[in-house]
């Protein structure tokens, strides 16, 4: 049924990479979780998105390999392992056990690693992985609060995460020698399975990559790799025309990110109408979902943002009273707004953050979606299998362009 089996991190990791597929001619199914029971979409591309980013080590392995022997049974040929294009640089790290597991489940002898993804500054040199231009464990996302990220050398990192070993694949290297450098690799080193780190720099380096890579079983990386090899493949299925929905709109954003804030500012300067979630009041009752929902009801006409997003320092100052329980409540109420609005007719949604999206996404229980045109690149809109009078739109913090938000409205309607 389907030509590439993908699983993914997380579930705005499976919506990037499935937008990247869609947007290199092949119609794409992602789901959330490994389906239950029959399936009878059909699509080119299946993505799982799982929760293995964050999940202990054992649980996220055998949610993996569950996910890759489901996709097996289906006759999937090839397999895309996604995570983040950012890492996971601990040693206590995910991706490799994950892709480990993976490679001895489809008994390959080696893959590659490509994390970039250029066109949202993610790029590899010399092995080093670099967010626009400076080294990951320098950039700004080395004090993620999930996952930080303390060193940019891939083999170091991989060393510490790996049973395997890494090798790095400079930019000077030419795709007619790809052979010669595995069958090299292969007599030189003392194990059974490797990985190659190759560069990647340039969105034109992608081509030279599929060239070379294309037709392993198995890939792993971040998304950059998706449009290329999708482009590789001839269509087979066309993708599906969604009605207009002509309904409200409702953008929620628990992300904190630059980013995030700009886009809020630029919305905001627009004339849209917004409203601020303040979490001490939502904490202490003197906020709530209901007071919300009103204020939401009483600008129908309009689309509304509600956000929790603020800056570093009064992010700090919020989580002194206990960043988990801070989190739970904004995420709950997040959620819950979703569901009413859901309900209420609201079929456009626009979701900012992977923590709100995923907890969105979890409330509204749709389980696949279809993927359609991007908003930015790595945010596609979605369309839920179940109810395809939805779209819904979801982004990872850091990504989209200032005016991220109006141009999700005028490209959902």
């Amino acid at each position: 049924m389907f030509r590439i089996g993908c699983i993914a991190d997380d579930f705005t990791g499976g919506s990037d990479i499935a937008s990247f597929f869609v947007k290199g001619g092949l119609s794409t199914t992602l789901y959330n979780g490994i389906p239950e029971g029959d399936i009878t979409e059909e699509a080119d591309v299946c993505v799982i998105a799982l929760k293995t980013r964050t999940q202990e080590t054992k649980t996220a392995v055998n949610e993996s390999l569950e996910a890759i022997k489901w996709l097996q049974e289906r006759g999937v040929q090839q397999f895309y392992v996604k995570y983040c294009s950012t890492f996971d640089s601990t040693p206590e790290g995910n991706i490799g056990p994950i892709c480990d597991a993976v490679m001895e489940e489809l008994d390959v002898p080696h893959t590659i690693l490509c994390p970039a993804l250029p066109v949202n500054g993610r790029t590899v040199k010399e092995g080093h992985l670099y967010v626009k231009g400076i080294p990951l464990h320098e950039s700004p996302m080395k004090d993620h609060p999930h996952t930080p990220m303390w060193d940019s050398d891939l083999v170091r990192l991989m060393d510490a995460q790996s049973n395997y070993p890494s090798v790095k694949l400079p930019n000077s290297h030419r795709e007619e020698d790809t052979d010669e450098f595995i069958e090299n690799v292969s007599n030189e080193i003392d194990a059974e399975r490797f990985y190659i780190i190759p560069d990647y720099e340039k969105e034109e380096d992608a081509e030279k990559l599929v060239r070379s890579f294309g037709d392993l079983k198995l890939i792993t990386g971040g998304s950059g790799l998706a449009e290329p090899l999708a482009k590789k493949y001839k269509k087979s299925l066309e993708a599906k025309d969604f009605a207009a929905s002509g309904a409200p709109a409702l953008i929620l954003s628990g992300s904190c990110s630059e980013a995030t804030r700009n886009q809020i500012a630029e919305y905001e300067k627009s004339g849209g109408e917004s409203y601020f979630i303040d979490p001490m009041k939502l904490l202490s009752g003197e906020e709530s979902v209901e007071n919300i929902w009103n204020f939401i009801s009483q600008n129908r006409k309009n689309s509304v943002l509600v956000y929790s997003s603020d800056t570093p320092e009064n992010v700090r100052r919020t989580q002194e009273q206990g960043k988990e329980e801070v989190a739970e409540t904004l995420e709950k109420a997040m959620a819950d707004l979703a569901a009413l609005a859901a309900k209420e007719g609201y079929h456009r949604i626009i979701v900012a953050g992977g923590e709100t999206s995923g907890a969105v996404t979890k409330r509204l229980g749709y389980t696949g979606y279809h993927i359609g045109q991007s908003i930015a690149p790595g945010v596609p809109v979605m369309i839920p299998t179940q109810d395809t009078r939805i779209q819904i739109v979801l982004k990872s913090g850091n990504f989209g362009d200032t005016d991220f938000f109006l141009r999700a409205l005028s490209l959902t309607y």
